[in-house]
């Protein structure tokens, strides 16, 4: 993984993602609900804001509010209708009631990406062992970025992480 320091803006839509690109952001987040963390934009939303836009969008595959996988097949199929508009980049976490990475959520995802890039996003701040998931997913195809507020409190709490 890079060392090089990217700023990543979330965007809700093309008025968010066009300030963000004109104000020097590198990379965007495409979310909607911000209530709930962030959940996946409609197609529609991805779409217009890739038009939009110049620079690299990363799309959540986040269909509810926490980081339990819920309902798979509606997360894969989420996965491929995004990859099928064009989205080349991700953002994506699910942990099992235990606090370990859900792999066989996380797999079924990825097999819609095509070994596209994708963030582990903040459910690393939630898991049980921080450095057991790396371990567990750092080999899993096209991660390239762990998002982290440092803990699940949030970046004023996580800062000395």
């Amino acid at each position: 993984m890079s060392k090089r320091a990217v700023l990543e803006v979330i965007a809700l839509d093309v008025e968010d993602a066009v300030a963000a690109e004109a104000g020097g952001a590198d990379r965007l987040e495409l979310v909607t609900d911000m209530a709930a963390d962030g959940l996946t934009p409609p197609v529609a939303a991805f779409a217009g804001i890739r038009a939009a836009v110049g620079i690299p969008l990363r799309v959540m595959i986040r269909l509810a509010d926490g980081f339990d996988a819920g309902d798979v097949r509606a997360l894969a199929r989420a996965a491929r209708e995004l990859r099928a508009a064009g989205a080349e980049e991700f953002v994506l976490g699910f942990l099992d009631a235990a606090g370990d990475p859900d792999l066989p959520a996380l797999e079924a995802v990825l097999a819609e990406l095509d070994g596209c890039r994708w963030t582990f996003h903040r459910a690393i701040d939630r898991a049980a062992d921080r450095d057991a998931l790396r371990k567990r997913i750092g080999d899993l195809p096209g991660l390239d970025t762990y998002l982290t507020a440092g803990a699940a409190g949030g970046v004023d709490e996580g800062l000395p992480t």
